[in-house]
């Protein structure tokens, strides 16, 4: 059952996807707030299949951030991006530059005001994201950036680079970090598989500016780790409650 819900979402999702990709072109040409409006309107439909077809619902806990913060994620799926993006009302989301190549979304997610970073140009990179994000912490916007740089598996081992420290330090800005546990439920190969359930998000607590480098690191990991573990032990009762019924 599982497998046929999953099945009819993605064909759910890629007509949706296909449909306002194709419909709003035109967007591409003018102000950067309708394609925000666009892109928003597609994660509620997106979240609304998840809902109808594959049984899968979310929670957010915690106090959703005001804008102009530093926002750094635990990231184990797209569901992430696409919840975050949602949630957080036109975050500036950094991503790598090679996204923005894709046909269509990268097109799209250009447009929306992400920032793009060449993982290859080191402190240059770094300069450039920082430049990107004092401007759209200066339009009062959200930053938005996942830590580790790619997606995790619930169980995988830590792994926090050092480029958000650098970015928190220049920002001068608190940072709430998030935990989450939909890896649990978006997953099998190339996350086709949307197991039913309900994916828990949490704003945990800012951390205040001012703090030193590894300072900073120590208390962003340790607060995500600890709160993703509750959350995946939680999510994993779930789930084997369900397949106890």
């Amino acid at each position: 059952m599982t497998l046929l819900r999953s099945t009819i979402f993605f064909l759910w999702f890629a007509l949706v996807s296909a449909v306002l990709a194709i419909g709003f072109l035109p967007a591409l040409a003018l102000p950067r707030r309708v394609t925000v409006w666009m892109s928003r309107r597609w994660s509620a439909l997106i979240f609304w299949g998840l809902r109808a077809f594959a049984g899968l619902d979310f929670e957010i806990r915690g106090a959703v951030p005001r804008a102009g913060v530093l926002v750094a994620s635990k990231h184990m799926s797209m569901w992430d991006t696409l919840a975050l993006y949602l949630t957080l009302d036109d975050p500036a989301v950094v991503l790598k530059r090679e996204l923005l190549h894709i046909p269509f979304y990268g097109w799209y997610v250009g447009k929306s005001g992400a920032i793009a970073i060449d993982r290859k140009a080191g402190a240059q990179a770094l300069r450039r994201m920082v430049a990107a994000a004092r401007a759209a912490i200066g339009e009062g916007r959200a930053v938005l950036i996942f830590p580790e740089g790619t997606r995790k598996a619930p169980d995988a081992a830590p792994d926090y680079k050092p480029g958000v420290a650098g970015l928190y330090g220049q920002l001068g800005v608190e940072c709430v970090p998030v935990a989450l546990n939909s890896g649990l439920f978006w997953t099998g190969p190339l996350g086709f598989i949307k197991r039913p359930g309900k994916v828990l998000l949490e704003f945990l607590e800012p951390i205040p500016p001012g703090l030193r480098p590894r300072e900073f690191l120590k208390v962003l990991e340790e607060r995500i780790e600890t709160a993703t573990a509750v959350m995946v032990d939680e999510g994993r009762a779930l789930l084997e409650r369900r397949r106890s019924k």
